[in-house]
């Protein structure tokens, strides 16, 4: 099924590519001098990586990170010949000829894929890019300091492994405060020294509000392009989505009606119900049940019930209370100027990564974009981002 035109779709999203190079300019601006990376992992947080990633390039971008190898194989002819394509997840066995005949550059998370990826070179006679990553305290992906020394004993290695990048992730960027960000940084420093010179990398978007020690040469904001807070404090980046849903029945109900799937929901007095085609095969949360909203002209909608599979029922009351009224194919807004990621995520009891990426496919997407953008060199927006 291929996406469903406006007319049909039971929610319209809106995808701000303006805003989405805007974040990225301004986050450049904040390390500059350092490098400025694009995360542009599953399907670019759900926004489309084919869309999202020549903004980000047009922008200045010259490095982007995507989670498998899929991804990158399937980006890369959207991107200029340029641009540098780096896989986090590193490599599953068997796919590293793959990977090779497509320039694309793995990112080597233990020995297994180290070696591997050393016999792949010696076997073509030539040295070939990587990226190690360290283990600096966070013991999900990257070499530990037991890894390092067996590495680095090996004393043919990095003849064979031309070390492109070394980088770490950090635990809690999202929390200044956190003592673990500067453990972080001393570990990995530590550690990063002991191999080959090499630009290195620790910062995400987080990272990037943190001190200019944890910037390296090149930092890998993801969720921040997106427009979603980087960290507990207001939130300094533009918004990048609007989803509104269409009102697809709007009724009376009476005092005591009950609502929705296990008619978790009843009135006190009588009342008026919208239903909108939206639910949770669309990346709505069933934990919104009963707790979230819908917001029509500034006019909160509280959820009534449970979130459904592909429908949410609202109480519409207020409404009448202010003369406004909700027909069959009328719009609310679910993410807009009224009601945030972070609100949203909040009320789900979640976070605003897990609303980007769900986001299905059954909406309408339209992509806008500021024309002068797409025509500014990308020598003046480089220039730009380090004003």
């Amino acid at each position: 099924m291929g996406e469903p035109s406006r007319d049909m779709a039971g929610g319209l999203l809106r995808i701000d590519l303006t805003a989405l190079a805007a974040n990225y300019l301004d986050l450049a601006r904040r390390v500059w001098p350092s490098r400025t990376a694009a995360v542009v992992k599953a399907d670019a947080y759900g926004l489309g990586a084919r869309q999202v990633a020549p903004v980000f390039e047009r922008a200045g971008c010259e490095d982007f990170f995507v989670a498998h190898l899929e991804e990158a194989l399937a980006l890369k002819s959207a991107l200029s010949p340029g641009a540098k394509l780096y896989v986090l997840n590193g490599l599953q066995p068997g796919a590293e000829t793959t990977c090779l005949t497509a320039g694309v550059i793995p990112v080597l998370n233990g020995l297994e894929q180290a070696w591997r990826w050393r016999d792949l070179a010696a076997s073509r006679g030539a040295a070939l890019p990587a990226v190690i990553q360290i283990d600096s305290g966070m013991a999900r992906l990257g070499l530990s300091e037991a890894d390092l020394d067996e590495l680095l004993a090996d004393a043919t290695f990095f003849d064979e492994v031309s070390l492109a990048l070394v980088m770490s992730h950090l635990a809690c960027s999202d929390e200044p405060a956190a003592a673990s960000n500067a453990e972080q940084r001393a570990r990995f420093a530590a550690l990063a020294d002991r191999l080959p010179a090499a630009r290195w990398s620790l910062a995400n978007s987080g990272g990037i509000f943190l001190d200019a020690s944890h910037h390296g040469n090149l930092v890998r904001p993801g969720v921040g392009l997106y427009g979603a807070s980087p960290n507990a404090g207001p939130n300094p980046m533009r918004p990048v989505v609007r989803l509104d849903a269409r009102v697809i029945q709007v009724r009376d109900v009476a005092a005591g009606d009950r609502v929705g799937y296990g008619l978790t929901y009843a009135r006190e007095t009588a009342g008026r119900i919208a239903t909108i085609a939206v639910g949770y095969a669309d990346g709505w949360p069933r934990h919104l049940s009963n707790t979230g909203a819908a917001y029509y002209q500034g006019v909160r909608l509280p959820i009534a019930g449970r979130v459904s599979m592909d429908s949410i029922t609202l109480d519409v009351s207020a409404l009448g209370e202010r003369g406004l009224a909700l027909k069959l194919g009328d719009l609310v807004e679910l993410l807009g100027p009224h009601q945030t990621l972070e609100d949203v995520a909040r009320d789900a009891a979640t976070i605003p990564y897990e609303i980007l990426t769900n986001l299905g496919r059954r909406y309408h997407r339209t992509y806008v974009e500021d024309p002068v953008m797409q025509q500014l060199p990308i020598s003046l927006r480089q220039a730009g981002a380090r004003s």
